[in-house]
């Protein structure tokens, strides 16, 4: 009896006895690290990836995403003001449509979304009007939801004067 409970004993010291050799081996490397020389994602991929986030509802994921999609991509600067307006972060929605502008002058999107900045903070809204006319003479094809952006700004106008 005594013997079939050392064979039963063995494999279980050996082991330990190899995790501990282990341990003590690799006692002097404290840590590992991995170092990843390039990126595996595309930009495309990481502005997917930000939508995809996005849409979930997991903004601060989604701008993370975006952030690095805007070092190669100028147009997920459009992304990045969207999803720090939709935080009510709009200082720096509003810094990344004017990027936007900068990087691609003639994302109507752009403009659009600076001038509805604008009338939902109801502030600089003559520079809004200017910015959703611009928005309409850039892309005419999104004329109907540029000219709501519009007729917003420019009832508000009119109700503050």
């Amino acid at each position: 009896m005594s013997r079939k409970l050392t064979q039963k004993r063995t494999p279980i010291f050996f082991f330990l006895a190899l995790t501990l050799a282990f341990h003590l081996l690799f006692a002097g490397c404290s840590s590992f690290k991995i170092i990843v020389l390039k990126n595996p994602l595309t930009p495309e991929e990481h502005l997917n990836l930000g939508v995809a986030y996005e849409q979930r509802g997991e903004l601060d994921q989604a701008i993370k995403e975006y952030q690095l999609a805007s070092k190669k991509l100028p147009v997920a600067y459009l992304y990045l003001g969207n999803a720090h307006f939709q935080k009510s972060e709009f200082q720096k929605a509003e810094t990344y449509y004017k990027k936007t502008i900068k990087k691609e002058p003639r994302n109507a999107d752009a403009y659009n979304n600076l001038a509805w900045l604008y009338f939902t903070r109801r502030e600089h809204l003559e520079e809004g009007e200017r910015l959703a006319l611009k928005a309409i003479e850039l892309n005419p094809t999104k004329e109907p939801l540029y000219k709501d952006t519009l007729e917003k700004i420019r009832e508000l106008r009119k109700l503050q004067n």
